[in-house]
């Protein structure tokens, strides 16, 4: 089965392993990712914010998952 239009949104940092692992399996499970690094953006750092200090953070739907894997960037 494949999730070609499942989405997920994944606020990271910039040289982060754990924000890059995360963005390297959705997309090999073809799931289509947005990435918002919190560096680039004021906004997105804001909302990551409101939902955790650590990232990865990865939104798909209703559902929230923080870290990646068990680890945290």
């Amino acid at each position: 089965m494949t999730n070609e239009t499942e989405k997920a949104i994944v606020y990271t940092l910039p040289e982060c392993d754990v924000s890059d692992r995360a963005l390297a399996d959705l997309k090999a499970e073809g799931i289509e990712v947005e990435e918002r690094n919190v560096m680039r953006d004021k906004k997105w750092f804001e909302e990551a914010l409101k939902i955790s200090i650590f990232v990865p953070i990865v939104i798909r739907g209703e559902k929230v998952e923080i870290g990646w894997k068990g680890a945290y960037g």
